[in-house]
């Protein structure tokens, strides 16, 4: 999905571009966005001292800290008729529950044991990636490689740590790399590529598939947004008002399309983890 996202930002851009290119004449103000502006320090916040941090660590510390917040405020408050509020994060919990675990593990017993693993994965993914539409915060948690990937290394130790506890070392690495039912001169060519397969590329596709769709994401809103902009103050005219309009219906459109994509690859990056645990504690 991620590849099309990009061919998707590829499009765009040429489309979106192509009246700037008829104003670069006259103006240059327009520029491409970039995720350097990320980078830069958070204001009002240590700024020039050993403790500043910059604006995606910013946006991380206000994903986790809204989240901690409805999760507290869910457990003091809770009511046998639920509210709104609390209906809808029982909504989250229960499918985090039923729909990742429950489906996948095989049955309630085995699924209670990975539970608050699982749901720490994916409500931790899913609010890092709703900050990208959030005003003012404005990027994803998880559009900079350092988020995706500690999730991917959380999904990577539970899942060995999962099948070390289930069979032991010797048993869990044998039937990971040495798969049953193989003639065994075969084994001089699969246990190569399991090893590749299952202890290298897991935490590599887990950490990709997460940083591509959310970078996508941002660039295809930046775009649309900063354009609006563009058009409507600096080139003037029909074409400006057009063009504009058409980016702006496009950017209202895409922030609709983020919260779904936000939500999939949430849903997809825990139900990937809780996939590799069951792999990794059934019996081959």
């Amino acid at each position: 999905m991620h590849g099309e996202r990009f061919a998707l930002v590829n499009a765009l851009l040429a489309t979106a571009l192509m009246p700037f290119a008829q104003a670069s004449s006259a103006s240059s103000d327009f520029e491409a966005p970039t995720l350097a502006h990320e980078f830069d320090p958070a204001p009002f916040l240590f700024v020039g001292t050993p403790f500043e941090m910059n604006r995606i660590l910013l946006v991380r510390l206000i994903a986790v800290a809204i989240l901690t917040l409805l999760l507290v405020l869910y457990a003091k408050r809770s009511k046998l008729i639920p509210g709104r509020a609390q209906a809808m994060m029982e909504t989250l919990l229960e499918f985090s529950k039923v729909s990742i675990g429950e489906e996948i593990l095989g049955g309630e017993e085995e699924a209670r044991k990975y539970q608050p693993l699982l749901m720490t994965i994916f409500l931790g993914v899913l609010f890092m990636n709703l900050t990208g539409v959030i005003p003012g915060l404005q990027i994803a948690g998880t559009s900079l490689i350092g988020m995706p990937l500690i999730f991917a290394v959380v999904a990577y130790v539970s899942f060995i740590a999962a099948g070390i506890k289930a069979h032991g070392a010797k048993d869990f690495f044998k039937s990971q790399l040495m798969p049953p039912g193989v003639p065994k001169v075969l084994y001089i060519l699969m246990t190569p590529l399991e090893f590749l397969s299952t202890f290298v590329l897991r935490p590599i596709t887990l950490t990709i598939r997460l940083l591509a769709n959310m970078v996508a994401g941002h660039f295809i809103l930046v775009l649309c947004f900063v354009g609006t902009h563009y058009l409507y103050f600096t080139l003037s005219g029909l074409p400006g008002g057009v063009f504009g309009s058409l980016t702006l219906l496009g950017g209202i459109v895409f922030v609709a399309f983020e919260l779904f994509i936000g939500a999939l690859q949430a849903y997809i990056f825990a139900m990937l983890s809780a996939v590799y645990i069951s792999l990794s504690v059934s019996e081959h």
